[in-house]
């Protein structure tokens, strides 16, 4: 049964959030639900950190080594691991973001993410100049408990991040709208970001069939910026966390 899922607009104007890691399974009536304005109100000063249980963590070092060798950085406010070109930060259901972390949204990524949107709409995909950008841990926390008093919480971890697990506290993810204000699933437009994303330093974060490695059901309107060696991820057809050889999966 296909449902549509709540989503939450972010304007060019004002930061409005939308909801990331939501089903397409929600009903209609939901998928035009109020806006939240995104405020800059002081976070949580306490830090969320978890430790992957195939890592070892030294207090001294705050490094954590896979057991591919891969080395992951934590530096009290996020993990990161050193790419190619530079430090990539990963943030996924093993590795948490500090509460206070609010960078807002990384210009150099919302300047990528623009340029995507003005070119997918130059080829007459209907693609909403609105988006799901930034968010706070404060409306994570409400966002994800909302779709626990809805569903239960085994079904909400599937789609929606706890507090602190979001890619959208990063500032370096987006979820693309269609004209409607819809979360973007028609074929044709996801199939050419998809292939296409990587040019502009994206990768389409939540694959099909890579539940296991991302922790998240699929999701073809969800892009993480990642620069230059985005094209290297997708040639690859890896996840980040395959890519990188960093655990991801469930909590």
């Amino acid at each position: 049964m296909i449902m549509k899922r709540t989503i939450l607009i972010c304007l060019p104007t004002i930061l409005l959030l939308a909801a990331c890691h939501q089903k397409s399974d929600q009903a209609n009536t939901t998928k035009n639900s109020s806006t939240v304005v995104s405020t800059t109100s002081s976070q949580s000063a306490s830090t969320t950190s978890e430790q992957s249980t195939s890592s070892s963590t030294s207090a001294e070092t705050n490094q954590e080594v896979t057991s591919t060798e891969t080395q992951v950085n934590f530096n009290g406010s996020y993990y990161s691991v050193q790419g190619k070109y530079g430090e990539v930060i990963i943030a996924n259901k093993k590795h948490p973001l500090a509460a206070d972390y609010a960078p807002g949204e990384n210009p150099e990524a919302l300047a990528a993410f623009q340029r995507l949107i003005a070119d997918m709409q130059a080829l007459g995909f209907g693609i909403s100049n609105n988006y799901s950008g930034f968010r706070s841990y404060e409306t994570q926390a409400s966002l994800y408990q909302s779709y626990v008093n809805q569903e239960g919480q085994a079904a909400a971890d599937r789609y929606s991040a706890r507090a602190g697990y979001s890619e959208h506290q990063t500032g370096l993810a987006f979820d693309l709208l269609d004209t409607s204000g819809n979360l973007l699933e028609e074929p044709n437009a996801s199939q050419w970001l998809a292939t296409n994303a990587h040019l502009y330093g994206f990768i389409v974060r939540y694959l099909p069939g890579k539940e296991s490695s991302t922790g998240y059901m699929a999701e073809s309107w969800h892009v993480r910026y990642i620069g230059q060696e985005a094209t290297d991820i997708y040639n690859s057809g890896l996840t980040l966390e395959e890519y990188f050889g960093v655990p991801g999966g469930d909590y």
